[in-house]
């Protein structure tokens, strides 16, 4: 149902003043109308219309004498009726009377208002850090098929290396930020912190469907404080629902594309139940697809829920929950030879028992089920006190699987030979699938107590998060016909003492405690605004590994310091300058740091758990300048020195892909990030991003010979260029929407990108190009504004090297202090080929 929504903008495009006394009284009321009103009054200046403009008008020649404080409400727009702190309010107080109009604009069914900078790529910003977003107009053109991390590719500094045309594939994908990966960037959804706490990788599309996603803010660089992370050394993507609507009604959307997609999706609103004030939705949606390239299909089933609450003055409390079943198979990862001898065409086999018996695609299945809860609560006091408190759980469980063979008679556990295997049948070669079942439970809760006096804000808070996960790994031999019995590892290979044939059996326990505090203190007007903030995070983890004779009990203590300072300036009421410094760390993000493991084939160490783990750390600088108006600018110098920069690469443990953890020392970033967006004018909304970084290793990485000396040299990598970090990236949209027809296009640019620590192997740049084209019909019978979507995705491409997905220290071998060192070649993701997506939508 169309919502009309109400704000003010003074005739000369200035935000009106009021009483200081009014605003004391009713700033709790008040406070989301204000906002309301800067939030577009503010970039104004050239441009000060939306849909319908009521007052366009400023003529700075007339004596303040001749203007006079008027509220001219269009009809249904009676502000003294929705706000009671409004009807105090019977003066406007300006240094210049000024004359106040109304102008109101329709939100659509999907969420598109067509009211942000840049087509929805770039709502305006006040924080003094980097920081871009998306909004509603920018999502809901989209493929409804993608993921969040898909959707921030065209923003500053983003390198999105895909592996699926449609989005669907977030399981292997590569995601960095100004060279920072995606398991550097913190990840909420509704303040919900949803990536597992050890391994850190944010499975975005697990959390929300598209059509409830709100909005996208993406900071650059370090969190907030009171954001409940400790490893967003490289950013903070934060993700919120869509608010339930007031009024019964829903959304419906059908999509229906290449390799053979089908998706629906429905969302019910229940509008406001009765005089309780609480309202909610509930969404279901299911997705099949094949995959783009091999064989096999995808599959997800996806809930997403949310009830809210307001009352009294602006407090507001809200329900939501998330269920997300995903299963798929992994797409395998080729060298740069192997890319070049087959191109897409590499990738597992399509039937069982070759030349390769363990490589048959049905064996690499994986399936992850996650459920997320959670209830922030916001309230506001007298006295300038407000209260935000967010509990949450999210549980997790599932598996990752891969092919291998055993020798039945030479095949170990731990250190300890095997014994015969007790597999039917006489043969000495067993096929077999490595099984990795996994549960992960983590719940916490943040919390934060803000005072407002004067001038000042303070805030005062913690943090309390406990996790759990378990992991044991097993195999389980093949059926006669290729086919695994269990994917769930029900009926596993045993030694012949009757132990189950493993290579690790995981238990990890982290529990985190953070204090913070922050003090804001504004002047001037509200013209500058100085933040000093420190947080001390406190990690404590520790891991048993169950396999007999391998080290049993490891873990690790870790408690940071880590202060911030930002201060901001408005020169004008439409431009403003920052700056700030920042500090962040990050732990190892996998269990396997804290694990032996054993070859399963030879009984000998082939990984050990590291003693001295040495925690990422990171401070950054940045210095930047926003324009609000007609057309929008955002620019950012930055600077990081990292110390033990932790980096995460792919190894291969019987078959499975496991995540391990490289310190890769010392490393500095600098670079400065742009981007530019411009109002609709004539119905067209551009917008362009771009970023130049020159990120270097500060330090000789160590690594081991091959020569049989058994010893350890230093590569010299010091001043090469880090890896997975474009030198330049940039990014072109345009967005046109008349209301019935739009379409728009984002082109993408990648830079040269290393995928080892000496620089002797790199991937070339690369473009891609993503259109979409819909038309709107008129509302029919109970269809709200039905429209038909038809998104192109990466048109030009038939397949391409995205990003590393195995880093190296070298490609080639090398010989240093006389010894040598053997090159090992590092994997890729392949970014997707064509496909086009064509969705019928309607609310109703």
């Amino acid at each position: 149902m169309a919502n009309t929504q109400t704000s003010f903008v003074s005739r000369n495009c200035t935000l009106a003043r009021f009483p200081r006394n009014v605003a004391q009284r009713g700033m709790s009321r008040s406070l989301a109308l204000l906002l309301s009103v800067s939030s577009f009054a503010s970039f104004g200046g050239l441009y000060c219309s939306g849909i319908g403009t009521a007052w366009a008008e400023a003529d700075h020649s007339t004596p303040a004498a001749k203007r006079h404080a008027k509220a001219t409400p269009r009809k249904n727009s009676d502000v003294s009726k929705a706000d009671p702190a409004a009807r105090k309010t019977t003066a406007v107080e300006s240094a210049k009377t000024e004359e106040v109009g109304v102008t109101g604009h329709v939100t659509l069914s999907n969420g598109v208002t067509n009211r942000t900078p840049g087509g929805g790529m770039m709502p305006p910003q006040t924080i003094a850090k980097s920081r871009s977003g998306l909004t509603r107009d920018y999502i809901a053109k989209q493929s409804p098929t993608s993921n969040p991390a898909a959707l921030v590719a065209s923003l500053p500094g983003v390198v999105y290396a895909g592996n699926d045309p449609l989005g669907t594939n977030d399981d292997q994908q590569g995601l960095t930020i100004r060279g920072l990966n995606q398991q550097e960037i913190g990840f909420l959804f509704e303040g919900i912190p949803a990536a597992a706490p050890v391994y850190l990788l944010p499975y975005t599309s697990a959390a929300a469907d598209n059509e409830n996603i709100q909005s996208l803010t993406l900071t650059q660089g370090s969190p907030d404080t009171r954001s409940p992370l400790y490893n967003a050394v490289g950013g903070e993507l934060s993700e919120t629902m869509h608010d339930p609507s007031h009024h019964f009604g829903g959304l419906i959307d059908a999509s229906y594309g290449s390799f053979s997609l089908r998706r629906h999706f429905i969302r019910v609103e229940t509008g406001d139940i009765g005089k309780t004030g609480v309202r909610g939705f509930i969404s279901f949606s299911h997705r099949v697809a094949d995959e783009w390239r091999g064989v096999g299909g995808t599959q997800r089933y996806h809930v997403d829920m949310k009830f809210v609450k307001d009352w009294g003055r602006d407090n507001h409390a809200a329900f939501v929950m998330s269920y997300n079943d995903a299963q798929q198979y992994y797409l395998r990862a080729p060298t740069k030879a192997q890319w070049d001898a087959q191109g897409v065409n590499f990738n597992y086999n399509d039937t069982p028992f070759g030349s390769s018996p363990g490589n048959y695609y049905k064996y690499y299945e994986n399936r992850m089920k996650k459920f997320i809860l959670g209830a922030p609560i916001n309230m506001k006091f007298d006295h300038g006190l407000a209260l935000d408190v967010t509990p949450y759980f999210t549980y997790s469980w599932g598996y990752d699987n891969g092919g291998t063979t055993l020798d039945r008679n030479n095949s170990f556990l731990g250190p300890n030979p095997a014994g015969p295997l007790q597999v039917p049948g006489t043969n000495n070669t067993i096929v077999a699938d490595s099984i990795d079942t996994y549960t992960l439970a983590y719940s916490g809760i943040n919390a934060a107590l803000s005072w407002t006096r004067g001038h000042n804000t303070v805030t005062g808070g913690a943090w309390y998060s406990y996790f759990d996960q378990s992991e044991p790994q097993s195999y389980q031999a093949v059926n006669a016909n290729g086919s695994v019995p269990s994917m769930w590892g029900d009926n596993p290979i045993l030694t012949a003492n009757g132990s189950v044939l493993r290579t690790y059996d995981i238990h990890l326990i982290q529990q985190t405690n953070a204090l913070f505090i922050n003090d804001t203190y504004k002047a001037f007007h509200d013209r500058l605004t100085l933040t000093a903030g420190f947080k001390e995070v406190m990690v404590t983890r520790s891991q048993t590994n169950n396999v007999p004779g391998v080290t049993y009990a490891t873990g690790q203590s870790v408690a940071e310091p880590l202060p911030q300072f930002m201060a901001s300036f408005k020169i004008t009421p439409h431009d403003q300058i920052y700056i700030n410094g920042t500090s962040s760390f990050r732990m190892p993000a996998s269990i396997m740091t804290y694990a032996d493991r054993y070859s399963i084939s030879s009984g000998k160490l082939s990984s050990r758990h590291a003693t001295k783990i040495n925690p990422e750390f990171a401070i950054g600088e940045e210095i930047g300048y926003r324009h609000t108006g007609f057309a929008n600018v955002s620019v950012a110098l930055f600077n990081y020195n990292f110390t033990h920069r932790q980096l995460s690469t792919t190894t291969y443990q019987g078959g499975l892909p496991v995540s391990e953890s490289i310190d890769a020392g010392g490393q500095t970033m600098r670079g400065v990030q742009l981007e530019v967006g411009l109002r609709r004018w004539h119905h067209f909304s551009p917008y362009v991003s771009g970023q130049y970084e020159h990120a270097t290793i500060d330090s000789n990485l160590s690594a081991g010979t091959s020569d049989g000396s058994n010893t350890t040299v230093a590569l010299p990598t010091k001043g090469k260029r880090a890896v997975n970090t474009p030198e330049f990236t940039a990014a072109i949209g345009l967005n046109y929407d008349d209301g019935s027809i739009f379409g728009g296009f984002n082109m993408n640019y990648i830079g040269k990108q290393y995928s080892t620590f000496m620089n002797d192997e790199s991937i070339p740049s690369y473009e891609t190009f993503n259109a979409n084209i819909g038309y709107r019909f008129k509302n029919m019978w109970l269809a709200k504004h039905p429209q038909i979507q038809l998104n192109l995705l990466n048109i030009g491409n038939s397949g391409y090297l995205s990003g590393t997905s195995s880093i190296k220290t070298n490609a080639r071998s090398m010989v240093v202090n006389g010894h040598t060192v053997a090159g090992s070649a590092p994997q890729y993701y392949v970014g997707g080929g064509f496909a086009g997506v064509l969705s019928f939508s309607t609310g109703f």
